[in-house]
Order: structure tokens, then C-alpha cells, then sequence
């Protein structure tokens, strides 16, 4: 080989480029000059500055976000699921109200008062109205509006089977009591389970509406003790690096968020203690009312019905139907013994859930006249089964001394004490919201002012390095 060869292969591998090196992303280039910047105090102090502001910042944004889901379920239990529970069991009072007055209008023949006859059709009116309000009320409900639908397709039937027992008794056919007892039957198999199973959604929508009002905000204490925390340490560690108290912007920022943090604990405390006491003092009460004026409609209707069905439907001990019910009705309502009421039964849990006086009193004259209503069926009991039907008749339907006039007197007392525990309940309710009131954007507006406050305390400390 030549010199001239040589030389020539030797330059070419002099000049052979170097093989070339894949170049770092911008994200890698960028967690780079981070790790470099955080080697020095400023790099260090402005990553504090941004996770400040960044703690404080999610703490409001939660907090505003957990309060206003709360306040608005409270919002939900005060103005929807009470109101709507409260339509449901008038529903079903309004129904089993007209089934009762059908029957005392039947008894009373072509004596039918005026009276009785404008409160059937008031019943029913009230009741087909209260339907249509849950039916553009019921909202996902999809139990609420099968009820709702069934107590629609029913109630026509029902009130044609009650002209039509009203048609006959009035020609003295024999063939209307026993329309009237198929009436019955539908609405106690049918229409009054349909109104019990919507009152039951209903109830069911307010306890979960109670549920997420009550729930606590955990979320949210969380970032405000992270935040707080992470704001005293920043002091902390500002203090021991530069012998300096306080720092203001830090001060301002921490201040802020204690004070959210405080209105957040306490808000969320006084609201749930509201809300708890508007549920066992007010809720709770309601819904006993409501079972034991259910109570006291069913035993007055059997015992029209006693009359009208003059033993014609027995149980299967051979007992009168209808007797039987009203036995157990006021089993239910009060139940035994002649004085008070049995601590199991609604009025004696209606008394044991009535937190004053006010509540108190027109369940114990309610009481009394359970009690009297009682002495005054047995009487009329005792003349029907002698013979003396005219006089068992003016016992339950009379105008004076009668099972009717203790039946009213029953009602008017549980309407009054009905009256006095919504009042309570709204009042406590209303308490339970007002405590939310304000929080979400008083959060907000707070953690934003602590988080420019972190950052102001921050650059304060960064410009001592310029």
C-alpha cells in the first residue's frame, strides 16, 4: 500500500462524526432545572409559594363544594321530601277519611246530611288534587309514580262503587250495603295500601335527604388541617432561618384559613344538631301523628261498617269482620287498659316524642277522648247485639253522645298536635340550613385571599435574594 493510501484512510477516520445522542424531552429538561433550582434557597422558597397557594386553593374548592351538596339536601328536606311526605299521608287520610264518611252517610240513609256529603267529596277532591302535585313532583321516584299511577286508575272505580251502593240504599235495595262493603274492600286492598306504599317512598326520599344534609364534610376538615399545617410549617421554617416572628402575608394566609376552617366545623356542628332535633323532634313526631290519625280512621270506618254489614263478614274465627278491625285498631292507637296510652302505642310514643307542653296537650286530649269513644262503642255494641239497632245506629252516628263525636273530637286533637310538630320541625329545619348559609362562598372567598396572601409572604422572602 502507497503512503499516499495510508494517509488518505487516516484522514477519513480522523473525521468519522461521532454518533449521535437522543436529547432529552422538555419535560425531563424541565424536572432538571427544577431539581437544579431547588438546590438553592429562592428555587426552594418559590416550590413552597406554589404548594401553598395550591393547598389553600383545593381546601376552599372542597369546602365550598362538600357545604353547597350539604345545604342543598337541606334545602331538599325543608322545601321537597317533607312536604311531599306530609301529601302522602294527607293522601291517604283523605282517602280513608271518605271511605269512612261514605259509610256513616250509607247508615244514615236518606238522612244524609249536607255536611256528609260535601266531606266525601271534599276527600276525594283533596286527594285526587294531592295526586296530581307528587305525580309533577315525584322526580326519579320510580316506586312514588307506579303508586301515584295505581291510585289514579283506582280511585274512579272506587267512588263509582260508592254512588252506586248510594243509589240503591236509597231505594231501599238490600244490594247497596253489599256495594258498599265492595267498596271497602277495594280501598283497603288497593287504594290504602297504594297511598301507604307512596307515603313510604316519600318517607324514604326524606331520610336520605336527612342523610347527605348530616353527612360530614371529611374532605374537606382534611384539606383545611393539611393547609393550616402546611402554613405553619412555612412559618416556622421561616422563622428559624431568619430569626423573624412573623412573616404578614403567611400570617393573613393562615389567619384565612383557620377561620374557614373553624366556620367549616362549626357551621357543619350547629347544622347537623338542627337538623337532628328537626328529624326526632319533628320528623319523627310527624310521622307517629300520621300513623295514629291513619289509626283512628280505620277504627271508625269498621265500626260503621259493623252496622252496615250486620255480621255478613266474619274472619276466620268466626268473628265479626269489622269488629275485629276496630279492636285492633285502637289496640294500635292507644292500647289496652281504660286510662293512658301503652308506651308501643302511636299516642304513647306521640307523648314520648313531643318535647313540650304545647306538643303534650292535644295528644293527651286525644287521648281522653280515645278512651271515651271506647266506653261509648261497648254501649252501642250492647244495644245492637240485644236487638235495639235504632239505638246502636243513634250511638255511632248521633248527634250527640256518639262514637262520631268522639271520632271528631280524636281528629281535631292529632290535627292540632300535627300543627304545633310541623311548626317545630320547620323551625329546627330551617336553623339546620341557615347554618350552611354563606359557607361555600365564603370559603371560596377566603381561600382565595390566603393563597394570595402565601404568595405575597413568599415574594416578600424572595426579594431579599435581588
Amino acid at each position: 500500500m502507497s503512503t499516499t493510501s495510508v494517509s488518505a484512510t487516516s484522514v477519513s477516520a480522523t473525521h468519522t462524526s461521532p454518533p449521535v445522542t437522543g436529547r432529552k424531552t422538555a419535560w425531563a429538561e424541565g424536572l432538571d432545572e427544577l431539581r437544579a433550582a431547588a438546590t438553592t434557597e429562592p428555587g426552594r422558597l418559590r416550590v413552597i409559594g406554589a404548594l401553598l397557594a395550591l393547598l389553600v386553593v383545593v381546601f376552599g374548592a372542597v369546602t365550598a363544594w362538600q357545604v353547597a351538596d350539604r345545604a342543598a339536601a337541606a334545602d331538599d328536606v325543608v322545601t321537597h321530601s317533607q312536604p311531599l311526605t306530609a301529601d302522602a299521608a294527607s293522601i291517604y287520610r283523605s282517602l280513608a277519611d271518605a271511605d269512612t264518611t261514605a259509610a256513616a252517610g250509607f247508615l244514615a240513609g236518606d238522612k244524609e246530611s249536607v255536611a256528609t256529603r260535601e266531606r266525601y267529596a271534599t276527600d276525594i277532591s283533596t286527594a285526587s288534587a294531592l295526586l296530581v302535585k307528587a305525580a309533577a313532583n315525584s322526580g326519579g321516584s320510580d316506586g312514588a309514580r307506579a303508586q301515584i299511577a295505581k291510585l289514579n286508575s283506582r280511585l274512579p272505580r272506587y267512588t263509582g262503587l260508592v254512588e252506586t251502593a248510594r243509589a240503591n240504599n236509597r231505594q231501599g235495595l238490600p244490594l247497596g250495603g253489599a256495594y258498599l262493603r265492595y267498596a271497602n274492600e277495594q280501598m283497603r286492598k288497593e287504594l290504602l295500601p297504594a297511598a301507604q306504599a307512596l307515603y313510604d317512598a316519600e318517607t324514604d326520599r326524606l331520610t336520605e335527604d336527612y342523610g347527605a344534609a348530616k353527612a360530614r364534610p371529611w374532605c374537606a376538615l382534611a384539606a383545611g388541617v393539611v393547609a393550616t399545617g402546611a402554613l405553619g410549617w412555612a412559618q416556622r421554617r421561616h422563622y428559624r432561618r431568619t430569626n423573624r416572628v412573623f412573616n404578614r402575608g403567611l400570617l393573613a394566609a393562615t389567619a384565612a384559613s383557620v377561620v374557614v376552617l373553624v366556620w367549616l366545623a362549626a357551621g357543619h356542628t350547629v347544622a347537623r344538631a338542627a337538623l337532628t332535633g328537626s328529624y326526632e323532634h319533628g320528623a319523627r313526631s310527624l310521622r307517629v301523628l300520621n300513623e295514629a290519625r291513619i289509626d283512628a280512621l280505620q277504627a271508625r270506618g269498621d265500626e260503621n261498617l259493623t252496622l252496615v254489614a250486620r255480621g255478613a263478614v266474619l274472619t276466620g274465627g268466626q268473628e265479626d269482620f269489622y269488629e275485629a278491625g276496630f279492636r285492633s285498631g285502637m289496640a294500635d292507637l292507644a292500647g289496652g287498659g281504660e286510662h293512658g296510652a301503652a308506651a308501643k302505642s302511636r299516642l304513647g310514643a306521640a307523648l314520648a316524642l313531643a318535647d313540650d307542653e304545647a306538643g303534650r296537650r292535644p295528644v293527651r286530649a286525644a287521648l281522653t277522648q280515645v278512651r271515651q269513644w271506647q266506653v261509648r262503642h261497648g254501649e252501642a255494641r250492647a244495644a245492637d247485639d240485644r236487638g235495639d239497632y235504632e239505638q246502636a245506629l243513634a250511638k255511632v252516628i248521633g248527634t250527640g253522645g256518639s262514637t262520631g263525636e268522639s271520632f271528631d273530637r280524636v281528629a281535631a286533637g292529632l290535627q292540632q298536635a300535627l300543627v304545633h310538630e310541623q311548626e317545630e320541625f320547620r323551625s329546627a329545619a330551617d336553623s339546620g340550613r341557615g347554618a350552611l348559609g354563606g359557607l361555600p362562598v365564603g370559603a371560596g372567598v377566603l381561600a382565595g385571599l390566603a393563597a394570595v396572601g402565601a404568595v405575597l409572604g413568599i415574594g416578600r422572602r424572595l426579594a431579599e435574594y435581588r
